[in-house]
């Protein structure tokens, strides 16, 4: 790979992409490392990451607050398709890696860059969701992984970056490799690569544990338009206030939690911890609203629609011409999944008690064992005689 001259850097402000800078530099002679931190509410101060940005010898720190463009243009086309991974992750992290693909290309555009770089090491998922998506956007960008090719343990890179002056991290190392933004947590590595080895409270940020939780049950209405969030107990809330709260509310009560093992990308297993409260909830609230509303066709062809999305999420592929088709299905579906779903929360429980709807395909009259039963129960024997007509013909050629 021809090596570039000018690059722009995705920056977290840790140590390896930290020590990027002047690896980039000095070692693969790139002339100018603009490095680009993007704001996804991962709670972190960015003005002190800025700052080491640029003391750790890049030319340009640039900080970009994405948040709305992450939930509007990312997590709600996620929640539309009920995006689960191997049915239980919703994809938090793997949902800011396009969008900070997408970043990193623009700003490449911007400043006149000829490459991009990441920090990401050769046996994660991210270097593969960053690269592919890169490719996507812009085919001609060169794609620098300098963490993939160093060869460097955690102890030499420290070492290599007190060198150019980037201090060692001054409180004792944790064990664990936590990823945060808006939609979650991720935590992996330490302990945790045991599966047999129950997580530590202490890892958990967003969730109580059950013990802490109020013992009184909280009542949350959340409603949907097009599929899409919008308020929150009748009231109005933009979307980046949606998700904080929705987070808040389903922590306090113990709710977000995931322990699994995982398939990697890559072909390793991975044990994973996950915190994901807002997400799990509205992906619930929202399957069960499409219940109400969607037929049963509809219904029971986009659970494998789903599936799909979901891998191709994790796998990398956002910007996929087969990502695009099913993105038209998904949003032909929505266009009736209108409504609020009732949920209440407690001692870890995120329990759906109650949905409603002007699209519903609900007929009570239909449903109801009561007097105003409407259903023409003498029609169901002629129904079932030719919905069973070829299993009696198949019967009488095996049995005789």
């Amino acid at each position: 790979m021809g090596r570039a001259t000018k690059v722009v850097l995705a920056y977290s402000g840790g140590v390896d992409t930290s020590v990027c800078i002047p690896y980039l530099k000095h070692e693969w002679g790139v002339a100018e490392v603009i490095t680009l931190a993007a704001d996804l509410g991962q709670g972190d101060e960015l003005e002190p990451i800025q700052q080491k940005a640029l003391q750790s010898g890049a030319s340009e720190s640039l900080v970009v607050d994405a948040q709305e463009s992450f939930v509007k243009d990312y997590a709600f086309p996620a929640i539309q398709a009920n995006a689960l991974y191997e049915n239980r992750y919703p994809l938090s992290t793997a949902l800011a890696r396009p969008l900070i693909a997408k970043l990193l290309v623009e700003a490449a555009e911007k400043y006149g860059a000829d490459a991009v770089a990441h920090g990401c090491t050769g046996k994660g998922n991210d270097q593969v969701r960053f690269d592919v998506s890169i490719a996507a956007l812009n085919p001609n960008l060169k794609v620098l992984a300098p963490a993939r090719e160093w060869g460097m343990s955690r102890e030499e890179t420290i070492a290599y970056g007190e060198r150019f002056g980037i201090p060692a991290p001054v409180k004792k190392s944790s064990p664990y490799s936590i990823d945060r933004n808006l939609l979650g947590r991720s935590i992996e590595a330490g302990p945790l690569e045991d599966p047999r080895t129950e997580p530590l409270e202490e890892i958990y940020l967003m969730t109580k544990a059950i013990a802490d939780t109020p013992d009184t049950p909280e009542y949350v209405e959340i409603s949907f338009e097009q599929g899409i969030p919008t308020q929150l107990n009748g009231e109005a809330i933009a979307p980046v206030k949606l998700i904080a709260q929705l987070n808040q509310i389903a922590g306090n009560h113990g709710v977000g939690r995931i322990d699994m093992v995982e398939n990697r990308l890559v072909g390793i297993k991975s044990r994973e911890i996950y915190e994901t409260p807002a997400l799990l909830v509205l992906i619930q609230a929202h399957r069960d609203l499409e219940s109400l509303t969607l037929t049963a066709d509809v219904t029971h062809y986009k659970r494998g629609i789903e599936e799909t999305y979901s891998q191709m999420i994790y796998n990398g592929l956002w910007y996929s011409p087969l990502k695009g088709a099913l993105d038209a299905f998904v949003q032909k579906t929505q266009e009736r999944v209108l409504g609020t779903v009732r949920l209440k929360f407690f001692k870890g429980n995120a329990t759906i008690v109650g949905r409603w709807s002007d699209n519903s395909l609900y007929t009570p009259d239909l449903a109801t064992y009561g007097a105003d039963d409407q259903f023409d129960h003498k029609a169901a024997e002629g129904f079932i005689y030719v919905w069973g007509l070829p299993t009696r013909i198949w019967s009488k050629q095996v049995r005789g």
